[in-house]
């Protein structure tokens, strides 16, 4: 579907359920600073109401899910709208919007920056800004950090641009440009909404509001009230359920076990009020922590009804471990404190509790549990955050494998973050796959991302630590992009409302051939009905929850076909299928051991073994083709064979190739594949194995 006929869609879905208040005052670029700053905020519907799109370079070819040879399609760069003619120069439309509405966050990333951003507003041919790419987006023209930052090769702009009728974004000299990946969030408002316009003169008059809001998020999450005389609880093993903290009826929460003390910080008794503050820390080191963050559940319920069931670790933020990082809701310091800022009203009663699934009893402290009175109206909404994982998800090498469902809802409210924590048993990149995000019974998705590391801002599979106020990477164990990883994705202006259902897939996309495993924690705000769809399914995690997680994974290349032990010393393997070059010649089972990214002295070590003592031929079939190198294979230390050059200006197999004979003890012996260089008419040094074997 087109990105414009999908934007007349959800404006007729808008004017379906809005009716549009006469407002004393505009939406504005100051009342959108004052909106992202203010935790209440979320809690409530929005008011003038709003869709939440998304305009991206996915892959076009994207057309239905019922095509899976093309659902999974990823070249997910410089995709536009159209191209158009400004005068004499050419423009390429990333964003073309009609109504009142804001642009509410940007992502870009490339290999270089040489390309002017245009943002016309309300049909003005004038741009309202006009500024070199890198400069505007994660750069210093408008802003500095953190609205406008670089994490980790992505770029991220989140400084809002409201419009009264229209917007257009377009770049140019793309030819020169070349690739250029991007997303940009905006909102939608019905027509009728009054909007003030962004214009150069009015931000520069807002600057003390911007940098108030500037400081206000870089001090993020350091604003928690620690209780010194906080107390530590014991949560007994096996299913065993503590309570922290209660307040009014909470007779629907009572179970076998549950133990009632007062919290150190509460709101007057009665009426409504808001849980604003949660402070813990597990009493636990090494894997002991790691387990317990994993297998102690928070669980929290609200006037009777539970909407909160996460492990600790997902929850705050961490994932496997202690990852310390700050964010705008959640935070986890050096010393494993976990704290979470996240508003979470009720009307009558709360019930904070933990659940210890696993094998052994875990002490809490609890330093701060904070309520505070809240005015509930007909706009809020209870807090919600779910969580659910699978293991062992195959991955088929270089292509989509599934569309991995975050979440699925059937009702009114608010979208408004996930943490993803995964064990990646490969060092190749695990995260092509883009989001998919369906609302109000989307057929296809209003938002089609590019890569689940441009979805959590950072791009071009960047190992690297780093925090924002609404996305963090706090852990990547490696090396390379191997062993337990956290990205995390939360929201402000950039919360997607939905009034009849909402559905969020990611894909699972990764150069490997290997088994993946995902855990997400979701969060959202939501109206009494809403239904999660196979909660059952999803809350009976158990399983799960109690399952053994490492802190320090050990290394185990899963590459079928070969054994490998050590990571390579450049690059990084994986399997690729050859199914589209089988006209060129045969590989056997149509794929090979695929070595890429790695440059001149660079060794991957294979593993043979042989059963008994005696002479063997090495023998190796490999692929030639306009990008590859010159290899050296050396046998448990020992030069073997020529160097062989893989350069042609085809993609073809070589056939066996018979590097020489060598006698061999029984047991293991390390084949090495050393680059030495490439041919002058290649343009690369990549290395493709197909069989690689010792005969008698």
């Amino acid at each position: 579907m087109e990105v414009l006929m999908l934007k007349r869609f959800c404006f007729v879905l808008l004017s379906l359920f809005v009716a549009v208040p006469l407002l004393a005052q505009p939406v504005s670029l100051s009342s959108l600073l004052d909106e992202m700053v203010d935790r209440d905020a979320v809690t409530r519907f929005p008011d003038p109401a709003f869709l939440c799109l998304q305009s991206s370079s996915y892959d076009r070819a994207s057309t239905t899910p019922d095509d899976p040879n093309t659902w999974f399609a990823n070249a997910d760069t410089a995709q536009f709208i159209r191209d158009e003619m400004n005068g004499d120069r050419k423009e390429w439309v990333l964003m073309d919007a009609e109504g009142p509405g804001a642009i509410v966050r940007w992502w870009i990333t490339a290999p270089h920056y040489r390309t002017t951003f245009r943002i016309y507003l309300d049909g003005n041919t004038t741009p309202a800004i006009e500024a070199p790419i890198g400069e505007l987006i994660g750069g210093d023209f408008l802003v500095g950090a953190p609205l406008s930052a670089e994490k980790a090769r992505g770029r991220n702009l989140y400084l809002p641009i409201p419009y009264a009728k229209s917007c257009k974004v377009t770049v140019d000299n793309m030819p020169t440009q070349g690739n250029l990946y991007y997303i940009i969030n905006h909102r939608a408002y019905a027509e009728g909404t009054a909007v003030e316009s962004f214009t150069m003169d009015g931000f520069k008059s807002l600057k003390e509001k911007i940098d108030s809001v500037q400081e206000t998020l870089n001090a993020a999450g350091e604003e928690f009230t620690d209780i010194s005389e906080g107390r530590t609880v014991s949560v007994p093993k096996g299913g065993s359920s503590v309570s922290l903290f209660a307040r009014g009826n909470v007779a629907g929460d009572r179970q076998r076990g549950v133990l009632r003390r007062p919290a150190p910080r509460t709101a007057a008794s009665g009426g409504a009020g808001v849980l604003q503050q949660i402070v813990l820390k597990v009493d636990a080191e090494g894997e002991a922590l790691a387990q317990a963050l994993r297998s102690t559940v928070l669980a929290i319920s609200f006037d009777g009804k539970e909407t909160v069931w996460c492990p600790l670790g997902d929850f705050f933020g961490s994932g496997v471990g202690v990852n310390p990082y700050k964010s705008w809701y959640t935070r986890v310091t050096e010393d494993g404190t976990l704290i979470s800022l996240w508003k979470m009203p009720f009307r009558r009663a709360v019930n904070v509790r933990l659940i210890n699934y696993g094998d052994a009893d875990v002490k809490v402290a609890v330093k701060s549990i904070e309520t505070a009175p809240y005015q509930w109206d007909d706009r809020s909404m209870y807090f919600h955050a779910n969580w659910w994982q699978e293991r062992r998800i195959d991955a088929i090498g270089g292509r989509g494998t599934v569309d991995w469902n975050y979440l699925t809802l059937k009702g009114r409210g608010i979208f408004v973050g996930d943490v993803l924590v995964l064990l990646n048993r490969n060092p190749a990149w695990w995260g092509e796959g883009d989001e998919k995000i369906y609302v109000d019974g989307e057929t296809f998705p209003s938002h089609f991302g590019t890569g689940t590391e441009d979805y959590y801002g950072y791009a071009w599979c960047t190992p690297a630590f780093f925090e924002a106020p609404f996305h963090f990477q706090p852990r990547a164990e490696g090396p390379h992009n191997y062993g337990n990883v956290t990205n995390a994705r939360t929201r402000s202006l950039d919360g997607i409302p939905f009034n009849k259902d909402f559905r969020f897939d990611m894909e699972v996309w990764h150069w490997a051939s290997t088994k993946i495993d995902y855990a997400v924690a979701t969060f959202w705000y939501g109206f009494d009905g809403i239904e999660v769809v196979d909660f059952q399914a999803r809350r009976d995690q158990i399983t799960e929850a109690r399952a053994p997680v490492l802190y320090n994974t050990p290394m185990s290349l899963e590459i079928p076909g070969f054994k490998i032990e050590k990571i390579p010393t450049g690059g990084n393997v994986q399997v690729q299928n050859m199914g589209p070059f089988v006209n060129n010649g045969e590989w056997e089972d149509n794929d090979q051991l695929w070595w890429i990214g790695a440059r001149p002295n660079s060794r991957l070590e294979l593993i043979l073994e042989t059963e008994k003592d005696g002479k063997f031929k090495l023998v190796v079939a490999m692929t030639k083709a306009r990008d590859y190198g010159i290899v050296q294979f050396h046998i448990n230390g020992e030069k073997i064979g020529e160097p062989i050059d893989l350069y042609n200006s085809d993609v073809i197999p070589t056939g066996a190739i018979e590097l020489g004979t060598v006698d061999l003890k029984a047991g293991r012996h390390a084949v090495e594949v050393e680059i030495l260089g490439k041919n002058e008419q290649s343009a690369g040094t990549y290395v493709g194995i197909d069989t690689l074997t010792l005969v008698p």
